[in-house]
């Protein structure tokens, strides 16, 4: 699956593997020099500096089986192909509870506030935002009436299935930028966007292009949000890039992003959906008075987890005293072999509220406790104690 215009633009390096250097900006903005023709896209309302709008009609038609295919083709075509962005005006109000749900978030962080917790984000200073993690259970425990009418909404079924598939799980996180509030550094999004580059490196071409497949980024606009409250920024068409997650870290590319972004208006219920691929950032909250806030969708495939339902933890503890053995006969490889076929070696999905992603992008893995714990001579009390403290901080 290639999504690269033209087809050589940012062609891997050797064995198949992207590097800083096969980033080149030229090669990027020529991607990005597309007009979106509404031609293409015939439900959409209006193209806004690239970004395709979806309004009433549109939603009225997915009640169609057939028009419903239809528009479900175009919006998966302009997420992977087009500009990597579509907006569905108004897709949330009152009848899906969207001021009842706003006030109830904005109870949910002031009840935060009050007790000192929440203050971690991956892409902007801790404290600089207000989040509650794991939003999605926290609305249907408190508020299951709200819930229901929230999360019964078509449009958010209707792009997810259509980038997706069925199946898909959706979590969210409230994220509210207050005035004064800094813009985000541009970048792309979970998996491979949540990782340093060093990372990011070490898998190749083909889970770079479609890892972005596995997942759809979205939000909510709960309030009204005006450019002066800083709604994100993005730069259509840049998901197309496909050395993209490393490019997003590099100086011109940032330089670039900070030249060309587009900026749209929001109102309040109005619903963005994007490819995570796609180059983007919260803006600055430049307003007096106007607490921004969204619930960030993060909608996920149904793939990508295992048949078996393991406890790798108590795997962990069984073979600790192999893995010091191990270590200590010099077998470096043999040990992350089996760390690797072991540990659990990705720090998500996590509990955010316990495991911030304050000092990095998440907080520590399975696998990087147990090369820790062998590091320092940990004995398998010790280390055993230290993994049920990481279970309990991935605990729901």
């Amino acid at each position: 699956m290639s999504t690269t215009f033209p087809p050589r633009a940012g062609a891997p390096g050797r064995a198949g593997r992207f590097t800083e250097a096969d980033c080149r900006l030229d090669e990027f903005t020529a991607l990005l020099e597309t007009e979106t023709d509404l031609g293409l896209y015939p439900y959409a309302d209006r193209a806004v500096r690239g970004v395709l709008c979806y309004g009433a009609a549109a939603v009225d038609a997915a009640a169609d089986p057939v028009a419903r295919e239809e528009l479900s083709d175009e919006i998966a075509q302009a997420l992977l192909t087009g500009p990597g962005i579509v907006v569905f005006d108004r897709a949330f109000d009152d009848r899906h509870g969207l001021r009842a749900s706003t006030e109830l978030f904005t109870a949910m962080i002031a009840a935060q506030r009050a007790t000192g917790a929440g203050g971690g984000d991956h892409f902007a200073a801790p404290g600089a935002n207000d989040r509650i993690w794991n939003a999605l259970q926290k609305h249907a425990l408190r508020d299951p009436a709200s819930f229901a009418r929230y999360y019964a909404n078509d449009v958010l079924a209707l792009v997810a299935t259509a980038w997706l598939g069925p199946m898909y799980q959706v979590t969210s996180a409230i994220n509210v930028v207050n005035p004064g509030g800094t813009a985000q550094s541009p970048h792309r999004d979970y998996h491979l966007g949540f990782m340093a580059p060093e990372t990011a490196k070490r898998f190749r071409r083909h889970t770079h292009l479609l890892s972005p497949a596995l997942t759809l980024q979205g939000a909510v606009a709960q309030v009204d949000m005006p450019v002066s409250s800083g709604p994100t920024l993005y730069l259509p068409y840049s998901q197309r890039y496909e050395p993209g997650y490393l490019a997003f870290n590099l100086p011109e590319f940032r330089e670039y992003f900070e030249a060309n972004h587009v900026q749209l208006e929001l109102h309040a219920g109005d619903a963005v959906f994007f490819n995570p691929a796609l180059f983007h950032a919260a803006g600055s909250n430049r307003s007096t008075g106007i607490r921004r806030m969204a619930n960030l969708l993060q909608i996920s495939s149904a793939f990508g987890r295992a048949m078996d339902a393991v406890d790798r933890s108590a795997i962990l503890r069984a073979v600790y005293p192999e893995l010091v053995a191990l270590a200590a006969s010099g077998d470096s490889r043999g040990v992350e072999n089996l760390i690797a076929a072991s540990a659990e070696g990705y720090a998500f999905p996590s509990n955010l509220d316990r495991d911030q992603p304050l000092g990095g992008m998440h907080g520590e893995t399975q696998a990087e406790l147990t090369r820790r714990a062998l590091d320092a001579g940990l004995a398998p009390a010790a280390f055993a104690a230290e993994l049920a403290a990481l279970d309990e901080r991935h605990r729901p």
